[in-house]
């Protein structure tokens, strides 16, 4: 048994992952799991920065995780860093301040290693009872990117796309320094053109409509499940392995895409930090959905997260 730690850090959210890791079994163990909303990637898409303010938001929570690492005992830990930070000009700033803080380097990890964590993570407990068909496609909807995977035990194919909750919202829906509160026709329209662009590009390197099983991974799906159950909070043993159909994913999606930033504020399963960009999130699903034909996404709370904790062992 080896315990590690795993730091995911996006370009919306951080996340650490403390667990034991028993490679003979292949059991994964979690000890602690938190994720803190920093939007590191704010801005970058406009000014291929990473803005003061979100650097200090991130060493904050470093800073936080690095007392929770020491108090578990954790005997090895790997920070992977992805999408606002491949992109930033300064990102050497955000190195740093980590190593300073951490004691050890983020990896800027590719577009394709991040897919690989993300296969690993979401499907390595599904061929245990669960009877889902194979090929999976499996889609990481981040902040500044989205992963598809294709794969059965081990993956067959794999794109980032440059389509995330953030990025498409920065993109889309802000005007003079706001979020559209509720987005226009036309907003939409143009984000949803981006995305399905994006699938164009996706599609040349992925089977996507091959896969007989459809795996959510991230904020955005996770969040449109417990919309769709309706917690009173969030929940994620209610949340992992469920399944919302694509019914519901268009219905949720239609909805918040026409509320007020108060409306969606008050949905009590809906993080702070998501509030503005979960729309975009949901548009992303929904139309990888409706490109694939699948019918229902399964949700899973196990990623890129669980991808590098195994890959520490």
């Amino acid at each position: 048994m080896t315990r590690v730690a795993a730091i995911d850090c996006g370009t919306n959210s951080i996340r650490l992952l403390v667990a034991d890791v028993d490679p003979a079994t292949g059991e994964l163990t979690d000890l602690d799991r938190r994720m803190t909303i920093v939007r590191l990637g704010q801005g970058v898409d406009r000014t291929g920065r990473l803005a003061p303010e979100a650097l200090e938001r991130t060493f904050a929570a470093c800073r936080e995780y690095a007392e929770v690492i020491k108090e578990h005992g954790a005997e090895r830990l790997r920070f992977v860093a992805t999408s606002a930070s491949r992109d930033a000009e300064n990102r050497t700033d955000f190195l740093r301040g980590v190593l300073d803080i951490l004691g050890v380097e983020p990896e800027v990890i590719t577009g394709d290693q991040e897919a690989e964590f993300s296969f690993t993570g979401a499907t390595r407990e599904l061929a245990g009872g669960d009877h889902l068909d194979r090929p999976y496609l499996v889609v990481d909807i981040g902040g500044g990117s989205t992963e598809f995977v294709v794969g059965d035990d081990h993956v067959r194919a794999a794109r980032s796309v440059d389509v995330g909750c953030v990025r498409m919202t920065e993109r889309h829906l802000v005007q003079d320094g706001a979020v559209t509160d509720p987005p226009t026709e036309a907003q939409v329209a143009a984000m949803r053109a981006d995305i399905e662009a994006a699938l164009d590009l996706a599609e040349e390197t992925v089977p996507l409509r091959e896969a007989r099983t459809l795996v959510g991974l991230a904020g955005s799906v996770t969040t449109l499940s417990a919309i769709a159950q309706e917690l009173p909070e969030y929940d994620s043993a209610a949340i992992h392995h469920s399944r919302v159909s694509r019914d519901r994913v268009g219905e949720i999606t239609a909805w918040l895409l026409r509320s007020t930033h108060a409306e969606r504020a008050a949905v009590p399963s809906l993080h702070p930090g998501r509030v503005d960009v979960i729309g975009a999130g949901a548009l992303v699903l929904l139309a990888i959905m409706e490109r694939t034909g699948a019918r229902e996404v399964v949700v899973s709370e196990h990623d890129i997260l669980d991808g590098i904790a195994w890959s520490v062992a």
